[in-house]
């Protein structure tokens, strides 16, 4: 049995963590995440994901850092304006963890990523009546396979923004009224 269910994006981030000119990290994440999940309950590696996320949502705490993200020396937001993911293959590796491999989409560039899965939870009904899952899911990528390169030299050496980039993911989903076929 195949049930279908919507990414909630008011109760679901999409964060990453990016090394600051070689002395701390750095948080940001972004808003406006949603998608589908298909998930086959008798056969999990049947199951799909599909995701997007609005890049003019980025949120740092630093309004002209954010500014600098969606300008073409990053996201190119104008351009770009959606992050995509698409699974292509899940592969339960314990009771409550799953790898996801699938296609990450970043600024017009596609790579293959994995993102190591805890979860999903008991189906849950909330307050209103829905049927409610939730996972969490990690991953890291080096921000320059996706074309976001641009970098400046400290003076005392090293560079302002490091390349590896780890990627969090609390996701929300609300189960759709009628099943998948």
């Amino acid at each position: 049995m195949k049930s279908t269910y919507q990414i909630d994006g008011e109760h679901s981030t999409a964060q990453f963590v990016v090394r600051h000119m070689m002395i701390t990290n750095v948080r940001g994440g972004f808003g406006g995440v949603k998608g589908t999940v298909v998930w086959d309950h008798d056969d999990p590696a049947q199951s799909s994901i599909e995701a997007e996320i609005d890049v003019n949502t980025i949120n740092t705490r630093d309004e002209q850092r954010d500014a600098h993200l969606r300008s073409a020396d990053f996201f190119d937001a104008a351009n770009f304006p959606t992050i995509t993911f698409k699974s292509t293959k899940i592969v339960r590796t314990s009771e409550d963890e799953r790898t996801v491999t699938g296609d990450l989409t970043i600024h017009g560039v596609t790579r293959e990523v994995t993102l190591n899965v805890e979860g999903h939870s008991a189906e849950t009904r909330d307050p209103w009546g829905n049927i409610r899952i939730g996972a969490s899911a990690t991953t890291r990528i080096k921000r320059s396979d996706f074309g976001l390169k641009w970098n400046a030299a400290l003076e005392t050496g090293g560079v302002l923004v490091g390349d590896d980039v780890k990627i969090e993911l609390e996701v929300s989903m609300v189960k759709s009224q009628t099943a998948a076929a």
